[in-house]
């Protein structure tokens, strides 16, 4: 079997926006034998070549920081109703199945990925949709992953394409952009050029009206085939939380 990996390092990145900072502090060896020593062990009762341990704290990370998969309860608190599912209520059975890629690198920076994209592509490759799959739209945005533009470019899913998805069985998705509208800062300049409030954040209110999970920041989708492979993507399991980190991976025979 061969894994591949779909989700990018956590890291601190100078390059990235004030709302994407990672923070670790990395804690040496050496420090442990203090702790051990105030927690009353003699220096002389350490164990011979006894370095102490490595640790580690994460100072700052948001949900949404870096390779995630969003809850219901980001898009709204609400989902046709009823209470909106936090991330750890999420089914995990919801988060391994057989993956798609559907290809949309050929969509410029802010053209919206439509039904019909998505529905020319499958037809065009011969492939089918089938409930319960999981879908990674590849837009080959992930190379300007780590960049200071990385929020300010790429395409996005349409509303329409998304309840598309979601009435064909699928609860979890996911794209390679930093997320998965158009980018935040074009959609919040043309809501005011056009002075149009059903612009803003389209694709995620679907989520207002039809359950879904997805996923955003993928990265490595050009190593996949279209289809033919298993996905897993479990999240942390936070407490009441909008999103949760994931290590997203491929599995291929």
């Amino acid at each position: 079997m061969q894994i591949i990996d779909l989700s990018k390092p956590i890291q601190y990145n100078k390059q990235d926006p004030w709302f994407m900072k990672v923070k670790i502090k990395h804690k040496p060896h050496h420090k442990a034998k203090w702790l051990i020593r105030i927690l009353g062990l003699p220096f002389k009762l350490f164990p011979k070549n006894f370095t102490g341990w490595a640790d580690d704290t994460i100072q700052k990370m948001g949900v949404h920081s870096t390779t995630h998969i969003d809850a219901p309860w980001h898009y709204s608190p609400t989902t046709n109703g009823e209470k909106s599912k936090t991330i750890d209520e999420i089914p995990l059975d919801w988060c391994y199945g057989d993956g798609i890629v559907i290809d949309m690198k050929h969509k410029v920076d802010f053209d919206p990925i439509t039904v019909d994209d998505i529905e020319q592509f499958l037809k065009n490759n011969n492939l089918v949709l089938k409930p319960n799959m999981i879908v990674l739209i590849k837009t080959g945005r992930d190379k300007f992953n780590g960049t200071k533009d990385f929020h300010k470019i790429g395409t996005g899913m349409s509303a329409q394409a998304t309840e598309w998805l979601i009435d064909q069985g699928i609860k979890v998705m996911g794209i390679d952009s930093w997320g998965w509208d158009l980018p935040l800062p074009y959609l919040i300049q043309k809501a005011k050029e056009t002075n149009d409030a059903e612009l803003f954040w389209e694709a995620h209110l679907v989520g207002k009206d039809k359950e879904y999970c997805h996923m955003e920041q993928l990265v490595n989708l050009d190593a996949l085939p279209f289809t033919g492979f298993k996905v897993a993507v479990f999240p942390l399991k936070i407490v009441g939380a909008s999103a949760a980190p994931a290590r997203v991976v491929a599995m291929l025979e």
